[in-house]
């Protein structure tokens, strides 16, 4: 591993732990100090907040949710050799689910968990960041901050009208 590649690979994984655990200690590039994160966010919601459209077709958190586990599992197959796993995916498809029991939405949190899990262990082992990787990598930070607060401004207005 280069060592631009090890600075990059720790980079991420920190920006990756941050946005989805939350910033450990008082190191925070995304997010407050103290803030909970997505994964300890979500697991705040209940499923009927969570399947409270904020508007006229608006998503819904569980939209959100269900749109990244989507783009992470896709990634994971990737990661794990597959050549193309967005050829012929409907990322429509992972829109559409816009309420969720109790059940659903925990199996949904925790499939969201284990796709973060799977994506920041590859991440962390990965020795070379190629022009293809190293994008790949980033543009997950960088959706999964921007759902964080899209998912916080649906809360606010869920919360504002209760």
């Amino acid at each position: 591993m280069t060592t631009t590649d090890s600075i990059f690979q720790r980079a991420l994984s920190a920006m990756l732990t941050e946005i989805f655990d939350g910033p450990p200690g008082q190191e925070a590039y995304v997010l407050n100090p103290g803030d909970p994160g997505l994964l300890r966010q979500l697991d705040s919601i209940d499923a009927s907040t969570a399947s409270e459209r904020p508007g006229f077709e608006r998503s819904t958190i569980a939209s959100h949710v269900d749109h990244l586990h989507f783009g992470l599992a896709m990634l994971n197959r990737w990661a794990a050799g597959e050549a193309n796993p967005w050829a012929g995916s409907d990322w429509n498809a992972s829109w559409r689910r816009t309420t969720v029991t109790d059940d659903a939405w925990r199996t949904l949190r925790d499939a969201l968990r284990d796709e973060a899990a799977t994506w920041r262990k590859v991440v962390a082992e990965r020795t070379n960041w190629d022009g293809m990787a190293a994008p790949a990598a980033l543009s997950t930070a960088a959706h999964t901050a921007y759902h964080l607060g899209a998912i916080r401004q649906i809360l606010a207005g869920v919360q504002a009208r209760a």
